[in-house]
């Protein structure tokens, strides 16, 4: 049963944030400190690729699964088995001497924020309402695209002037204080009835498929993208992709309840946010060129994203300012209109050195400005748009659109950007690789505009008297 006389309160807020960062700030970090990582431990570029890869793939295969646990076993604790698996996958990485204890800490990180993320917007739902619950909502979208934002400069600093490991060492500080700050708060769980059958035959088809497409994507260029093996995995992925359909629409408990789709502004916010977040692959494109076909350090081009981190910190409060006023189609458009002239000012790699650095400068800002003005509006939209007795589910499914697009958008620009690197200039692979995300960024936008309904002037005055 619900604790519906629990009020939210900012206490409980900062701790759901500093869970949040664990894996939005900390495990993202790694994307900035691959050559630092490969020196220190002398992994293969191979297997280090694949380590970056798997948290976000592991967070979006069992995303779903977790938010369905924390509606049945309860919100705050499945938050708390998150934070336990943070605290080993990151203690791993600290300890790690090879690739062994890297991948392992890397699958234990995406686990953790697979049960992190659906379970503490589940908690937001359950104790904040109106505008208070697009507050609170606001504070989570900092701690996910702002810790995002801040995590370039963060790990290049902390990687720099004090070893990789030191980013993982604060993510364990951080996880405890987030335990720490919800201890109060009540447990969350859905009003359900008859037994809870797990969807068991689901899981296994989606996570085969799921890695099937990942090992397409990652390994296609160095198998050969007309090989057996490629081809194999291909089809795997296709049939796999059909099979789950298929078998998800005959389960009465299943894995992702496809129900939840025919919901239009549930549907334009799901697919528009893994687009956007496969727009992440700008940052391991951009980071991995400046330092490689333009000399700067790690450090150096984590100074170059900074305007990201202060645009999408101030803008996230605006755009919930805005959905308010306008309701959340417009903000949502505007903000990945913004984020596609971002990302698209990155790809002039023909540009002279100090032209070229204002130019990604710039481009950092308006990628901030966009996501920031983009991310309440998007997840109010999924949330509001809920059953209450799936809202873990729901936000599970959401946010494993986080995690899919996340792994993919950075899995694809690698691959894009290292294959063209094979045949030409660093300097035409890095603008093919930034053209790939400018795509990403222009579907999304497109998505919205189709699917997300503008808000009647009855529906923003009723979130306006609840302010």
């Amino acid at each position: 049963m619900e604790a519906t006389s629990y009020k939210g309160t900012n206490k409980m807020i900062a701790g759901i944030v500093f869970g949040v960062i664990t894996f939005w700030l900390f495990a993202q970090a790694m994307v900035n400190i691959v050559p630092a990582v490969q020196e220190d431990l002398g992994v293969e570029s191979v297997a280090l690729n694949i380590a970056i890869s798997l948290t976000s793939l592991f967070s979006g295969m069992f995303i779903v699964v977790a938010g369905g646990l924390a509606d049945r076993m309860g919100r705050k604790k499945i938050t708390y088995i998150g934070l336990i698996l943070s605290i080993i996958g990151s203690l791993l990485l600290v300890l790690a001497q090879g690739a062994g204890l890297l991948i392992i800490g890397r699958v234990l990180q995406g686990l953790s924020a697979a049960c992190i993320m659906p379970a503490t917007i589940a908690l937001m739902k359950a104790y904040f309402e109106g505008a208070e619950r697009q507050r609170a909502l606001s504070y989570w979208s900092i701690g996910s695209w702002g810790g995002s934002g801040i995590t370039s400069f963060a790990g290049g600093a902390i990687a720099t002037y004090m070893g990789w490991k030191w980013i993982f060492i604060f993510s364990i500080i951080f996880a405890l204080l987030a335990m720490w700050l919800i201890k109060e708060v009540p447990e969350s769980k859905a009003e359900t009835t008859g037994k809870f059958k797990f969807d068991f035959g689901g899981l296994g088809i989606f996570i085969i498929t799921m890695l099937a497409i990942n090992i397409f994507i990652t390994q296609g260029a160095d198998l050969g993208w007309t090989s057996l093996p490629t081809i194999i995995v291909a089809l795997v992925s296709i049939v796999g992709v059909i099979v789950f359909v298929k078998y998800e629409a005959k389960r009465k408990n299943a894995l992702i309840d496809f129900n939840l789709f025919k919901n239009k502004p549930y549907t334009g916010a799901t697919i528009s946010n893994f687009l956007l977040n496969a727009v992440a692959g700008t940052l391991i494109v951009a980071n991995t060129y400046v330092q490689v076909g333009r000399g700067f350090t790690a450090f150096q081009s984590g100074l170059l994203s900074i305007g990201y981190l202060v645009a999408v910190l101030a803008m996230i409060r605006v755009g919930e300012k805005l959905m308010q006023k306008t309701g959340a189609k417009k903000p949502m458009i505007w903000g990945s209109a913004i984020t596609l002239i971002g990302v698209a000012l990155m790809g002039l790699t023909f540009l002279p050195d100090l032209i070229y650095t204002v130019m990604v400068f710039i481009g950092f800002i308006l990628f901030g400005l966009g996501l920031g003005m983009y991310a309440t509006p998007s997840t109010d939209t999924a949330v509001s748009a809920a059953p209450d007795d799936k809202v873990g589910e729901a936000s599970g499914i959401y946010k494993m659109a986080s995690s899919l697009g996340n792994a993919f958008g950075i899995a694809i620009s690698a691959t894009v950007y290292s294959t063209v690197a094979a045949v030409s200039t660093v300097h035409v692979s890095a603008t093919v690789g930034i053209i790939t995300n400018v795509i990403f960024a222009a579907v999304s936008l497109l998505s919205i505009m189709i699917l997300v309904p503008s808000a009647s002037k009855e529906e923003t005055d009723e979130v306006n008297r609840t302010a």
